[in-house]
């Protein structure tokens, strides 16, 4: 949710997300890099990520010295060996080694010497209480440090370890404080074990973040042999994104599993009911509904949620997830509610009243419920949706508004104009047209928009 002055509606910390705009940021076919475009990359840690991000890099023409405190691992690389097994990296490894693009060292000094861009590729395991255990990163972050303290040449340290929003604002930029050489941006990885080599040279994801753009752009420019543009955004935003890729992947298999384990005992083959799900690329595998937002609402998404726990609890069925979602939904209603009564008690202007835009169906709205909850602590409220006109809903959407709220045609107005002089705030819950947006933020009336419906 937002809040501001609609006349200058922006979040803080927003992410600047965009791709590269440089016409050639785009190489199929794994081309190599110009002699312009070579750079000269340190790779701090030869495990997985390190090992592979080394040899590709070095494999599409940088010059890549890897660093590690293994010794067997350092000594494999400079014997054109993989220190591990990979599909691909062998081959890597062998080729850019004998043309001497890559190299091992236990150094970091000797690695950053003649480096542009130093990528740290730390473990950041899990410690007891399920906190980011960070002294792997603090440690290269140290050695960086040290390394640079009388360095003139630029350097970009750019973190492809998975870290906290905040990691590097917090922990990294401090380390090179005294040092002006030195810029931080975030670049994580997106390798899966086993297809780590093609997930990089096929990449659908580069992601760069940093506040300084010659320094993101140094990063992006590392995969110009890569067939997709980098996105560049803001350094947490970088941070974050590689959480919210593992979590969505992770909500995937789970409920993979949880809808294919009811299926099975439904006598409903699994494979069919999920093949035939990720054919539809408009609504179930695409971006649709990948926006936070209001809380759902409508005639559908509660009461299938409600079916579907409801049988799987009669066949002794346990679906975490599924059973986890309403409630999550419950929750994110109640952060919207409580954040329009933190307003204080001023004149709440709420536009939108239906469980989306663009419908006057009241079943189920969440909006509903908020207002339940506004007025019964004493806050005043209007309300204006330009699909809701009282008189001409009927049938179950007319019983379920009159039975939450009985005097809600004491709440609607007739336009915009009205409840937009009436209000001293207005209350965002659904999607707004681009004119009543524009009027909305041309207005200067302090906005709390939950659904961010003018993003």
């Amino acid at each position: 949710m937002v809040v501001s002055n609609a006349r200058g509606a922006v979040r803080s910390g927003e992410a600047r997300g965009r791709l590269a705009e440089e016409p050639n940021w785009i190489h199929f076919g794994g081309i190599v890099p110009s002699e312009a475009h070579k750079s000269g990359v340190a790779v701090l840690g030869l495990g997985y990520v390190g090992c592979v991000t080394a040899a590709c890099l070095a494999s599409t023409g940088h010059s890549v010295w890897g660093v590690d405190r293994d010794e067997h691992k350092v000594r494999s690389v400079n014997r054109g060996e993989a220190p591990f097994y990979e599909p691909g990296l062998k081959e890597l490894i062998r080729e850019s080694a004998s043309a001497g693009r890559l190299t091992a060292t236990m150094s970091t000094r000797e690695a950053i010497e003649n480096a542009d861009v130093a990528l740290v590729c730390v473990g950041t395991p899990s410690e007891r209480n399920g906190n980011l255990g960070l002294d792997q990163l603090r440690r290269a972050v140290e050695e960086l440090a040290a390394t640079c303290a009388n360095r003139t040449r630029p350097l970009v340290v750019a973190i492809r370890s998975t870290v906290f929003p905040g990691t590097c604002e917090q922990v990294v930029m401090p380390a090179f404080a005294g040092t002006g050489a030195v810029r931080v941006a975030a670049n994580p990885e997106f390798l899966r074990e086993g297809v780590a080599v093609r997930d990089f040279m096929e990449a659908a994801l580069v992601v760069v973040g940093g506040e300084d753009g010659d320094a993101v752009e140094r990063v992006a420019g590392l995969y110009r042999a890569v067939p997709t543009r980098p996105c560049l955004v803001s350094l947490r935003t970088a941070e974050m994104i590689k959480y919210a890729c593992n979590a969505f992947h992770a909500v995937k298999i789970s409920f993979a599993n949880e809808v294919g384990a009811l299926a099975e005992m439904m006598g409903v083959p699994p494979e069919e009911v999920l093949e035939t799900l990720c054919s539809d690329d408009k609504l179930n595998t695409s971006a649709a509904y990948l926006k936070p937002g209001f809380a759902f609402g409508g005639s559908c998404l509660p009461k299938d949620l409600r079916a579907l726990r409801y049988r799987a609890a009669r066949l002794d069925l346990k679906l975490p997830m599924l059973e986890s979602v309403l409630a999550s939904n419950e929750e994110h209603l109640r952060r919207a509610t409580q954040a329009a009564l933190d307003v204080g008690p001023v004149r709440l202007g709420v536009v939108g009243l239906a469980f989306k835009e663009n419908t006057d169906d009241l079943r189920e709205s969440p909006v509903v419920t908020m207002l339940e909850t506004l007025i019964g602590k004493g806050r005043e409220v209007r309300v204006w949706d330009p699909h809701i006109q009282l008189e001409k809903i009927y049938g179950s959407n007319r019983e379920y508004i009159l039975n939450a709220i009985p005097h809600i045609g004491r709440l609607l107005t007739a336009s915009f104009e009205e409840i937009e002089s009436w209000a001293h705030t207005l209350v965002i819950t659904q999607r707004p047209s681009a004119e009543v947006a524009a009027r909305i933020r041309a207005n200067g009336k302090p906005v709390l928009d939950v659904a961010r419906g003018l993003s």
